[in-house]
């Protein structure tokens, strides 16, 4: 299905013109919701023991096994324009959650891709490792904005607006005027947006990185950069601003490739990966996140 097609027609009828629908449209991206609810084959599994190739060992850290979170049928999943997901087999998403909370270094997670047509066993898990109960997930469309242009209190606008002009940094100021001149309909598209593929899964396959992994990821590409001379020292009073210029740089380098919402369980995992390592199956690339999210 033509997704934005359906979409640019549903906003040209509400009479907002072509070129506005097209500027939204570069920041929308649809993202595929798992739940516990739904018709039709499941498309993933929370929890459960996973089907490795035959011959693999179980994923682990040094001598610690890593606890299998998600395996999503990637055959069975909706197929989203710009987002370059296997065509088939198999994704197991493995992370020792605890341990990822506390540690930075990536090593306590793991993403894997089984192509379909490869000689499979259900693994057993070794002793020390916990398998949650399986349940099937079942697949549906969502719509994500960037942190900028949302609504509500997380949204960046929301909290410009309490800003006079001069408080801004100049690139706060740019995407105000930005906003403000090109997304006149702003309003009206987003809603539309989110009223067409309303969101609520357990499991989220796609969209934007999560603010605060990409304002990570930001923080050591500058940091990175002034090291090897790449570029001057920035100054403290400009740090800021040059940070969420390279914010804004990196989301459309970066994605989610899995994050669970925070409600759900005592932690929450994050996947993220570069859209060129994605294209390229390139899934260990992933980095993960885990926060602790039990209120």
């Amino acid at each position: 299905m033509d997704h934005q097609g359906e979409f640019r027609r549903a906003a040209r009828e509400s009479g907002i013109p072509d070129d506005e629908i097209s500027r939204f449209s570069r920041h929308l991206r649809l993202t595929i919701g798992l739940s516990g609810a739904g018709g039709g084959s499941p498309a993933g599994r929370f929890g459960g023991a996973p089907r490795l190739p035959v011959g693999m060992k179980w994923p682990s850290a040094g001598d610690s096994p890593l606890p299998l979170l998600l395996s999503v049928d990637c055959g069975a999943l909706p197929r989203i324009d710009g987002f370059d997901l296997p065509a088939d087999g198999i994704l197991l998403f493995f992370v020792d959650q605890e341990r990822d909370h506390e540690d930075s270094s990536g090593q306590y997670a793991r993403v894997i891709h089984v192509p379909d047509g490869t000689e499979t066993a259900v693994a057993e898990a070794p002793g020390s490792v916990s398998v949650r109960a399986p349940f099937d997930l079942y697949a549906g469309l969502g719509a994500e904005l960037p942190l900028w242009l949302q609504e509500g209190d997380e949204g960046w606008h929301e909290y410009w607006e309490d800003l006079d002009e001069e408080d801004m940094s100049p690139f706060q100021r740019r995407l105000a005027r930005y906003m403000e001149r090109d997304l006149p309909h702003l309003d009206e598209l987003r809603a539309l947006a989110y009223d067409s593929w309303p969101s609520g899964a357990r499991v989220v396959i796609g969209g934007y990185a999560e603010d605060e992994v990409v304002n990570s990821l930001a923080e050591q590409t500058l940091a990175g950069r002034e090291k090897a001379g790449e570029i001057p020292a920035i100054p403290i009073a400009r740090w800021y601003s040059r940070l969420e210029e390279e914010k804004h740089r990196l989301e459309s380098e970066w994605m989610s490739l899995a994050s669970q919402p925070r409600a759900y369980e005592e932690y929450s995992t994050s996947f993220v990966i570069r859209h060129d390592d994605l294209a390229a199956t390139r899934v260990d690339k992933a980095l993960a996140v885990t926060r602790f999210a039990a209120p």
